[in-house]
């Protein structure tokens, strides 16, 4: 078996996931995992497949009729299911939207060695100002010998800083 990654950008319209799936099963794939989405206007995502070795090509001819269809599809190896060790740690952060909150968070992330599993951001509008909430969410693989206490730590520190409140759970 072969594991793939199709990344997915293209107008978004009814009926485009259901396009992909049945061109992943037409080609003998498995659809094991995916992250779609509406965003700015396109329909944009990852889809992990499981697909019978030597099938690639039938998956390409499957996927151009898509593909025909104003659905640009990225056909790319995935690197496998590897053991990851270390814990996992899930945070929220909520705070007045200003540019450079992504580029904090991930700045301390990064110099503590934990690495971003998942990552979703979005903005909602304030209801007594106006203004836009910015909101986080992650989860990160902490580093075997990196302690849960000190992540929280270090984001704590920059909700202090940038005036937003944050959460590890």
């Amino acid at each position: 078996m072969t594991l793939l990654v199709l990344s997915v950008v293209g107008s978004d319209r009814p009926g485009l996931t259901k396009a992909l799936s049945a061109a992943v099963l037409s080609a003998g794939g498995n659809w094991l995992e995916s992250h779609l989405s509406r965003l700015g206007g396109l329909y944009v995502g990852s889809v992990l497949v499981d697909l019978t070795d030597g099938k690639i090509e039938t998956l390409r001819a499957a996927v151009s009729a898509v593909d025909a269809a104003g659905l640009e599809v990225r056909i790319v190896p995935a690197q496998g299911r590897a053991d990851v060790a270390g814990d996992t740690l899930a945070f929220t952060l909520v705070g007045q939207d200003r540019p450079g909150i992504v580029k904090q968070v991930t700045a301390t992330i990064s110099e503590l060695g934990a690495n971003i599993e998942t990552f979703k951001t979005w903005l909602s509008d304030e209801a007594h100002s106006g203004g836009h909430l910015f909101h986080m969410d992650a989860n990160l693989r902490l580093q075997p010998g990196l302690a849960a206490a000190t992540v929280q730590d270090a984001l704590e520190a920059i909700s202090g800083e940038s005036m937003v409140d944050g959460a590890v759970k």
